[in-house]
């Protein structure tokens, strides 16, 4: 039968059954393969749910839970409860299913499991903030008891990367956005490497694509290159563990586009410049399983026998596994090419902890619903408790709620003593204060000081890995609002705000008594509008942050207050009274400048369209100065409160932070400039300073491509200069032709833009 004849009906049914039969199979070839009635009726269940239903791709919408089920069966090594969960993640969503007809057909655990994973609509953040952070925090409430909950999300957001490519542009921004702010930490949080790599790629090639395109092309065009390295490389090492009669196979670990581009925009250097592009991994399998560590420091050692080891790039991950449950030995040795090549040293067990996440090794080993928790679980969960006490203390501001779990999710740690002898683990760059909210809240908030190897030193003290600590109180000590700009960790700066949020709280209140008081008195009615006016009478934006200075006497209240309030101050404008022309006088603010009109988003506006940026509209938007945006660059737009528009860099700071609470209010932004207006644009520049050298710099720029020099600064130390030009540009490419140009300049070492 021709296939242009076969109904699309029976074409659906048989790309459903060729999908689930591969589950079925991934299912059956793991080590779980004990209930398949159990995910065949799950199949069945959530098939016969989404009937009818298509996805943007044009799909059966059945695909989705299938692929999320495969992932976690097979990437993530999940069992029946996690895959049955991942068939009915959407049906409560999307259906008129509900969580109580999951409970009586699968069970309670499955059921909490489908609640966690279902979206929710408005909650503590009120209709302004961000639906993304109250599902993210439902999703961590119900992680903190059952970790699958954030596993199985997390499979989710890697099938909806994999296909994104259905989605319009400013959807797609958004989806990335989020996933590189939260699920990506959250991946390498719980030890799916694997995951979180294609994650991160997958996040930068929507974003960024034609940089991704220009990175994924240089790596294929070099890897006949790096596969003769590799090679030449392998040979002795292979020798060598021959000769020790080792089992045991090499593999080539190749950087991914994100993490160079990552790197070449941290350092300032170019895809040339970037030498552990290639990194080589010893996976062995142990004599004796409890023998793994010493035998990994008999392969470093048999290695450094042939080559040079680096000796500040050592790593040891084997007496102390990162949080995460990641277990190594990282060596950087230098190959007979002149290039220092990383060496990665781990067990069989130790790789498959590192590719696929300890959680899923750990908790539901062999698929048993009920099995203890193991003693190496203690990381994992001290973690999970942090992100509790996190939750139990409601942030007011979705932005700040991300922010602080996200500072949780980087586990980059350092190991540290108490006075006892015992270690604990804490994140890199933390400080005293840091490790005594750690212990204890009382310990912290009434910390002065603390002893590091028996020195004294300030609460401010960053701690390295070995120190021992001792945290020095004092009851008359209180909370100050500048303790949260040394603390780094997430628990440390969740109390700090939630003391000072009560403290403040008690301050409010009692400006709020001030100002009714006054009012009273002046026979004026107390309601939120009136303190608004005065507030911005004194210039302040918030109403609370009014209150608050009223409650510490930072604004005393008079007569000028009331006049505001009767409108007199506005006749006094009117008859042209001598205050306007003095605006720092009386507390009222500066007349602005009058401003060209801005855009405002009408309320049927199309968001999945992108918005042209031309010559003529370019002032009706707002650029604010967190990342300069000129044409050609990666841009987006965001929605404000005004319904006014901002434009930002896609990899700009606080865009990552609006991509994920405020998705829904991202635009495409598209350039249609054509090179008449002109841009501030910053290059930086360092190399050996010599005569002349600033001369040709400034020639090649101004002489040769016509460009107007805005400001010069540069400083020269001991034979190395370091500075940087401001330029006036039309676009991104101007800028990539200067420095392309100046590489040209010998003794020019760096170049590169500032963002």
């Amino acid at each position: 039968m021709d296939e242009d004849k076969i109904p699309q009906e029976e074409l659906d049914e048989k790309l459903v059954n060729d999908a689930f039969q591969e589950l079925l199979d991934s299912y059956l070839s793991s080590r779980h393969r004990k209930k398949v009635d159990l995910v065949t009726k799950a199949f069945n269940f959530a098939r016969q749910a989404h009937k009818g239903v298509r996805r943007l791709s044009g799909e059966p919408y059945i695909m989705h839970p299938i692929a999320v089920a495969l992932i976690a069966c097979k990437e993530v090594g999940l069992g029946s409860t996690s895959i049955c969960s991942a068939l009915l993640h959407d049906v409560v969503e999307d259906t008129d299913y509900t969580v109580e007809d999951i409970e009586n057909i699968f069970g309670p655990k499955i059921a909490q499991i489908v609640d966690g994973l279902t979206k929710i609509s408005g909650g503590i953040f009120g209709e302004q903030a961000s639906a993304q952070a109250e599902n993210f925090k439902k999703l961590l409430l119900t992680m903190s008891d059952d970790i699958r909950v954030i596993l199985i999300k997390i499979c989710d957001r890697l099938h909806n990367m994999r296909t994104l490519e259905s989605q319009p542009a400013n959807k797609q921004y958004k989806i990335a956005g989020e996933t590189l702010y939260i699920y990506a930490p959250l991946a390498n949080r719980l030890g799916l490497n694997k995951v979180k790599s294609e994650l991160e790629n997958l996040s930068f090639k929507f974003e960024h694509p034609d940089e991704y395109a220009s990175i994924s092309k240089k790596l294929e065009t070099t890897q006949k290159q790096r596969e003769k390295l590799f090679d030449d490389f392998t040979k002795p090492i292979r020798a060598a563990l021959d000769g020790m009669h080792i089992q045991y196979e090499l593999k080539q670990r190749v950087k991914t586009p994100y993490s160079i581009w990552n790197k070449m925009q941290n350092k300032h250097v170019s895809f040339e410049e970037i030498y552990d592009i290639l990194a080589l991994r010893i996976i062995f399998t142990p004599r004796v399983r409890e023998e793994e560590v010493n035998e990994c420091f008999n392969i470093y050692v048999a290695i450094s026998r042939i080559y040079k080891s680096h000796p500040d790039r050592m790593r040891d991950w084997l007496s102390h596994p990162k949080a995460n449950g990641y277990q190594a030995l990282h060596v950087t040795l230098m190959s007979k090419s002149g290039q220092w090549i990383e060496v990665q040293i781990r067990s069989d067990r130790m790789d498959e902890v590192a590719e696929q996440g300890f959680a899923a090794h750990w908790k539901y080993k062999d698929g048993l619903e009920d099995e203890e928790y193991t003693e190496d679980e203690a990381e994992l969960n001290d973690w999970l408790r942090t992100i509790k006490e996190i939750l139990d203390d409601p942030q007011p501001d979705a932005m700040d709620f991300l922010d602080t779990i996200k500072l949780n999710l980087f586990a980059s740690e350092i190991f540290v003593f108490t006075p006892k002898g015992e270690i604990k683990t804490m994140p890199t760059g933390c400080t005293a204060l840091d490790f005594a909210f750690s212990i204890h809240t009382f310990l912290g908030s009434h910390c002065i000081g603390a002893k590091v190897n028996h020195k004294l030193v300030p609460l401010s003290h960053k701690l390295k890995s070995g120190d021992q600590v001792e945290i020095l109180t004092s009851k008359s000590q209180h909370v100050s609002p500048a303790w949260i700009n040394f603390v780094s960790t997430a628990k440390a700066k969740a109390k700090i705000q939630a003391i000072l949020r009560r403290d403040n709280r008690e301050v409010q209140k009692k400006g709020e008594e001030i100002l009714m008081e006054f009012l009273q008195k002046n026979q004026q009615e107390y309601t939120p509008a009136v303190a608004d006016r005065l507030a911005e009478f004194h210039d302040i934006k918030k109403r609370n942050d009014f209150l608050i200075a009223l409650g510490e006497k930072r604004v005393l209240l008079g007569e000028k207050d009331i006049d505001e309030l009767t409108g007199k101050n506005k006749k006094d404008d009117e008859k042209g009274g001598w205050l306007k022309y003095v605006p720092f006088v009386g507390g009222k603010k500066k007349k602005e400048e009058p401003q060209k009109e801005l855009f405002v988003v009408p309320d049927k506006f199309n968001r999945k369209k992108p918005i042209f940026i031309t010559e003529e509209n370019i002032s009706q938007y707002k650029f604010p100065g967190c990342c300069h945006p000129i044409p050609g660059d990666d841009a987006l737009g965001y929605i404000d409160n005004k319904n006014q528009i901002e434009i930002h860099k896609r990899n700009c700071p606080v865009a990552a932070k609006l991509k994920t609470s405020f998705g829904n209010r991202i635009l495409d932004i598209k350039w249609d400039m054509h090179k008449t207006l002109y841009f501030d644009a910053t290059i930086r520049l360092g190399g050996i300073d010599r005569v002349g050298l600033l001369n040709e710099v400034t020639q090649i720029i101004s002489a040769q491509m016509n460009v107007n020099i805005h400001t010069v600064n540069i400083t020269c130390e001991e034979g190395i200069f370091d500075g940087s030009i401001e330029l006036r540009v039309h676009d991104r490419d101007d800028v990539k032709t200067i420095i392309n140009n100046l590489k040209g300049v010998p003794d020019l070492k760096e170049i590169s833009q500032i963002m």
